[in-house]
C-alpha cells in the first residue's frame, strides 16, 4: 500500500521525531510510505480564527499535493478532524475543489484509525518497559470519534503496563488559540488534568496530539513531576532491539 505521510505543522516544526516514528512504524508493518515535499498547512488555525478563505486555499493545496495515493496518514486527531470534518465545507459545491475533496478527504486517516481500521492490527511488534497512562484529545475522542483504537493498540505493546487516566475525557486547556485567548481558564484546566496524570504514578503520558502534550507536558514539567510526555507513534515505533 502506498502511503504519503502528512506529519503536520506542529510535529515538522516542534517534534520531528513523531513524523520518523510514524515512518518507522508504517514500514515495519509493509507500508510503501512517501513523503510529499509539497506539503504545508492544513489551515485549521486560519478557519478557527476567522479566515475561512486562508484555510480554503490550503485545503484546496492539501487536496492538490495528496491526490492519487491509497492512504494519507496524519499523526494528529486535531489536523486529520480538520480535514475530514471542514474540508467539504469550505469546498464550493460543483467545482474541481469539490472533486478533489471527495476523491482525497476520504483516504485521510489519523494513525490509530488507519492501523486499526484500515490495516486491521493492533500488534504492531512494539516493546515499551514503561508505565504509561493516555489521554484522549477532544478531537480524538469528539470529533474523529476513534474510541479505544489508541488504547487497544497500546495494550498490544510488549512491557507496557497501561493505567487508567481520572476524567480521561476532559479537555486539557489547550484548544489552540483558546489557549492564548483564555490563559487562565486554559491554565486552570491543564492544571487539572495534570494532577489527574500524577495520580496515575505513570512515567510516560502518551496522546495522539502532541499539542495537547505540550501543553499538558508544560504544566508537568514545570510541577517536576518527571512524567515524560510521549506520543503514540513515538511509543508504537519502539521494539525490543531499541533496549
Amino acid at each position: 500500500m502506498r502511503v504519503a505521510l502528512f506529519v503536520t505543522c506542529v510535529n515538522d516544526t516542534m517534534f520531528p521525531g513523531t513524523g520518523r516514528a510514524t515512518v518507522t512504524l508504517l514500514r515495519r508493518l509493509g507500508c510503501d510510505v512517501v513523503f510529499p515535499m509539497g506539503q504545508t498547512c492544513c489551515g485549521q488555525m486560519h478557519l478557527n480564527t476567522g479566515y475561512p478563505e486562508e484555510g480554503g486555499r490550503l485545503a484546496r493545496h492539501f487536496t492538490d499535493v495528496f491526490a492519487g495515493h491509497d492512504a494519507v496518514v496524519v499523526p494528529s486527531g486535531s489536523c486529520a478532524a480538520m480535514i475530514r470534518e471542514q474540508y467539504a465545507r469550505l469546498a464550493p459545491a460543483a467545482t474541481a475543489f469539490a472533486e478533489r475533496v471527495a476523491e482525497t478527504v476520504p483516504k485521510v486517516h489519523e494513525l490509530s484509525g488507519f492501523l486499526v481500521d484500515v490495516l486491521g492490527v493492533t500488534d504492531v511488534g512494539a516493546y515499551f518497559p514503561h508505565r504509561v497512562t493516555y489521554h484522549p484529545t477532544c478531537h480524538s475522542l469528539r470529533g474523529l470519534r476513534l474510541g479505544d483504537r489508541p488504547v487497544r493498540l497500546l495494550e498490544q505493546v510488549r512491557g507496557l503496563e497501561l493505567v487508567p487516566l481520572p476524567a480521561a475525557d476532559e479537555c486539557c486547556g489547550f484548544g489552540g488559540t483558546f489557549a492564548v485567548k483564555n490563559p487562565a481558564v486554559s491554565a486552570a484546566m491543564c492544571a487539572d488534568k495534570a494532577r489527574n496524570v500524577t495520580a496515575t504514578g505513570a512515567e510516560v503520558l502518551c496522546a495522539a496530539d502532541n499539542s495537547c502534550l505540550m501543553h499538558i507536558g508544560g504544566t508537568l514539567g514545570r510541577q517536576r513531576t518527571g512524567v515524560r510526555t510521549m506520543h503514540l507513534a513515538e511509543i508504537l515505533a519502539s521494539t525490543e532491539a531499541a533496549r
